[in-house]
């Protein structure tokens, strides 16, 4: 093949480990691991897995990582 497809790069996928935001879902999550073409988030503050293509994750920034924590202490604190 020639052209642009061809040049197409397959994005590279996080690390296990690595923190990471999905686009599709806008969820932030640990990487868990790689499982064919997906790589598995888990959320940051525990709970089910979710399988994610690497071309809808970026990395996350402090700020996306911190939102879920602060959404959890909100609802407590309504509660």
């Amino acid at each position: 093949m020639s052209g642009p497809e061809s040049q197409r790069e397959t994005p590279a996928a996080p690390d296990v480990g690595d923190t990471a935001l999905d686009a599709r879902t806008g969820r932030v999550g640990r990487v868990m691991g790689h499982v064919g073409p997906y790589v598995q988030l888990r959320p940051l503050n525990g709970g089910c897995e979710w399988d994610a293509r690497p071309e809808d994750l970026s990395s996350a920034h402090q700020s996306d990582a911190l939102s879920p924590d602060v959404a959890a202490v909100n609802a407590r604190s309504r509660r």
